[in-house]
């Protein structure tokens, strides 16, 4: 017996692949980094991730020497030394080296905003703004500065306070 997803009307044969694949709606991401407290939607994404702490890079790029964790990791980044963009969009001609970015940017032209915080309303072409996002209701700020100790919910936003202490050392 198929198992239909309510939002999208796309069927599995299991009921596990239904649960996993609505997270795709939900922005439910409830694999967490015990290392850094990033949260992913699949647990082999989390493990993927987890090399980055233990600092294994077996895969190496043969174009400039970047090493990564995984080889799919590895694969990914090889095109942007090839240039391989294989999906474009029909509307504006833009290429894309992946699906998941194409995907997003086919909302800009539907105005499709799929992923809604159940806290506020505010709507989001991607999952991951979202998931962003509700940081600001949770008030979780896992990027401490260890110069002195001020935490961020966005690691780019840390990244911009540390210039304040790098700045005087030039």
């Amino acid at each position: 017996m198929p198992y239909k997803c309510s939002e999208c009307g796309k069927y599995f044969s299991h009921h596990s692949n239904l649960i996993v694949h609505q997270r795709v709606h939900n922005g439910a991401r409830p694999f967490k980094c015990n290392d850094c407290g990033k949260v992913f939607r699949h647990k082999s994404t989390l493990v993927q991730h987890e090399s980055i702490h233990t600092g294994e890079n077996p895969y190496d790029c043969s174009d400039c020497g970047k090493s990564f964790g995984h080889k799919y990791t590895l694969i990914k980044h090889q095109r942007i030394h090839t240039e391989a963009k294989p999906f474009e969009c029909t509307e504006c001609g833009k290429f894309f080296s992946r699906s998941s970015d194409f995907i997003a940017h086919q909302r800009v032209h539907t105005g499709e905003r799929p992923f809604v915080c159940s806290k506020c309303g505010k709507d989001f072409i991607r999952t991951s703004h979202l998931v962003r996002h509700q940081k600001v209701h949770t008030g979780e700020r896992p990027y401490e500065c260890s110069e002195c100790g001020k935490a961020y919910s966005l690691r780019s936003h840390l990244n911009r306070h540390q210039k304040i202490h790098t700045a005087g050392r030039l």
